[in-house]
């Protein structure tokens, strides 16, 4: 047997396979998935995610946990296809230095998170660096994890942050996690606009 016909049987076994998971992959519901880890490309994968989106003609909504006010990218092109957002506005808690400040802040952006898991019209609701709330206690863990649990059937919604609590974790129906191999920012790189942010 030459290499052309043993790959030709490799491939249509894995074809096999794959096409009777395929085939029994029937449930139909919105999807939570988490993003999680150390490494860069957390929120990146969440926006991209709501592109796609937007692209198939569906609705999706934004909330920016931990981000300030300055210029977003995303936000930028996003905005221009209806996709509304929530931010925080505080910028990183390291900066604020302002706990109770940070809660206010988050408390006000959950409220705005919460309406859009509670309205069917969105089929992609991101929840950008949601972790954080979770582990500095800065919202109600058993709140959040409630209306992620109770949101409409088809919704999906994607969570990205480090250190994504267990529960979280256990919830989702996809979790990533980023591992950092080697990071620009450590060798003295600035973020780079149209890159970073």
């Amino acid at each position: 047997m030459d290499a052309q016909e043993k790959h030709k049987i490799k491939s249509q076994k894995m074809k096999e396979k794959v096409d009777a998971r395929v085939a029994q992959a029937q449930i139909e519901k919105g999807l939570l998935l988490v993003i999680t880890g150390n490494g860069k490309g957390k929120s990146t994968s969440g926006f991209g995610t709501v592109v796609r989106c937007v692209g198939h003609g569906y609705k999706a909504a934004v909330v920016q946990f931990i981000k300030g006010k300055w210029e977003s990218g995303e936000r930028n092109l996003l905005e221009q296809y209806g996709v509304p957002f929530a931010v925080m506005g505080t910028g990183f808690t390291w900066n604020t230095q302002d706990r109770a400040g940070d809660i206010e802040a988050a408390t006000r952006v959950w409220q705005q998170a919460k309406a859009f898991l509670a309205d069917p019209q969105y089929h992609l609701v991101l929840l950008d660096e949601l972790t954080y709330m979770l582990g500095y206690d800065y919202l109600d863990k058993e709140e959040v994890l409630s209306a992620l649990k109770n949101r409409p059937e088809n919704q999906s919604v994607i969570v990205t942050g480090r250190g994504a609590i267990r529960e979280l974790r256990d919830m989702a129906d996809t979790v990533s996690e980023i591992k950092e191999e080697k990071h620009a920012f450590k060798a003295g790189i600035k973020a780079r606009k149209g890159v970073d942010w």
